[in-house]
């Protein structure tokens, strides 16, 4: 299984960028998808999740400016990110619970290689 990540870069204040994460490989099935970020010097955080089912959490400090989809026949899963702001600096990872063929049950949760955001102000 792979996590291909994608659509970082560098942005003024107030722009937007928009990531995407595509699973690949030996998948039966994906639960959960989400996305991370950690800035320099501090410890990875929760942005956004997204259930199955479409049931949506947020980081109190993107509610409002961030949303998380997913397309489940792609294996993909994006973040659109409006209104940043330098504090938005960060390498972003996206982590999804995935079930391969060769398992029974359960899901294991596999992390993309991060993209870098940079804001600038």
């Amino acid at each position: 299984v792979q996590l291909q990540a994608s659509g970082g870069g560098l942005v003024q204040a107030g722009g937007s960028l928009r990531l995407s994460c595509a699973a690949s490989g030996s998948i039966f099935s994906i639960n959960g998808m989400a996305w991370y970020r950690q800035a320099p010097g501090k410890q990875r955080e929760l942005v956004a999740r997204i259930t199955k089912g479409g049931q949506r959490n947020y980081a109190d400090s993107v509610k409002g400016r961030f949303t998380i989809s997913r397309d489940n026949a792609k294996n993909t899963v994006h973040l659109q990110m409006n209104s940043l702001q330098p504090e938005d600096t960060a390498v972003y990872y996206c982590n999804v619970d995935i079930r391969q063929y060769s398992v029974s049950y359960g899901y294991t949760p596999y992390w993309g290689q991060g993209t870098l955001v940079t804001v600038s102000s």
